[in-house]
């Protein structure tokens, strides 16, 4: 039996974190700078990063079918350009622990979406899991209060909750389409076009929304605060931890490896409180961990 390095399980969590992390810069951007400029500046660093990674890998740009275009544009429709806008918008809105505890539910959204369109057979535990994770997500969008919540639903959901939603719907919607993607693509390859697709579709809205004020697009990037929340999403946030999850992926296998993802709403919940003083509910704590503990249910096979 080959034995597997542990630096493997340390950048598997060292993923999670850079991904709770991005919650935290996400948040802190969203105070000064647009949505639309937020993604549209993560995915320019990310997009150079991504291809000079495949340049070098393979030493060419491989070329696609119409077919995985076609899927590709709208992988990055979906997974980036939506995604980020609905993101960015969320986190102008609502707390960042609270936004990585909603999205812990794209586990759930896709199973969902598999079941409906694509027939997949859920098992009884799995839809066990699934009512799990719903009610734990109540949980936290009610502060506890789950009663209060069913009978006035609608003002118990905000706009930041639905943004957030928006932003889990497309993602599901994303994660399906890589499943047939990565059918003749690699990993690199699909993420790497797919980002580069979807920082072209938010260039082309960033520039038509700003035509009649370019410098808008700069004074809202120039503190050092922006700048660096930018760097961390573009860098560390995108390109760094799809390295290492990926690593992780050929090492223990897909499904071994996203059960590390559960960290993610963790360290986003931690890290808003060590760095943007977000308090912390019970019901938080433990609306997630019902969550967390549904969405393993449901993806255990």
């Amino acid at each position: 039996m080959t034995r597997i390095p542990v630096s493997i399980y340390l950048k598997l969590v060292g993923t999670a974190f850079l991904w709770g992390g991005t919650f935290i810069a996400g948040r802190a951007l969203s105070q000064t700078v647009s949505p639309l400029i937020s993604a549209t500046s993560r995915f320019f660093i990310a997009s150079i990063l991504l291809l000079l990674w495949l340049y070098i890998k393979n030493g060419s740009f491989p070329r696609l079918t119409p077919g995985q275009w076609l899927l590709t544009f709208f992988a990055g429709l979906t997974g980036i350009f939506l995604y980020n806008l609905f993101f960015f918008a969320a986190l102008a809105e609502i707390p960042a622990g609270r936004t990585a505890l909603l999205v812990s539910l794209n586990p759930i959204f896709t199973a969902l979406f598999l079941f409906l369109f694509f027939k997949e057979r859920l098992t009884g535990m799995q839809w066990f899991g699934i009512a799990l994770a719903f009610f734990g997500v109540t949980i936290v969008i009610s502060r506890g209060d789950v009663m209060n919540m069913l009978i006035n639903l609608s003002n118990a959901i905000g706009k930041g909750e639905l943004l957030m939603l928006g932003a889990v719907l497309s993602w599901s919607v994303y994660t399906i389409l890589g499943r047939f993607t990565l059918n003749k693509l690699s990993p690199l390859v699909a993420t790497t076009y797919a980002t580069c697709i979807g920082f072209v579709l938010l260039l082309v809205v960033t520039l038509y929304q700003y035509s009649n004020m370019p410098t808008q697009v700069f004074s809202e990037l120039l503190s050092w605060k922006n700048a660096a929340a930018i760097l961390y999403l573009g860098i560390l946030g995108t390109v760094l931890g799809f390295v290492w999850y990926y690593q992780g992926v050929a090492v223990i296998g897909a499904s071994r490896a996203a059960i590390f993802t559960n960290l993610v709403p963790v360290f986003g919940v931690l890290l808003g409180f060590l760095f943007l003083n977000e308090a912390i509910l019970w019901s938080m704590i433990i609306g997630g961990l019902i969550t967390i503990i549904g969405v393993t249910i449901t993806n255990y096979k």
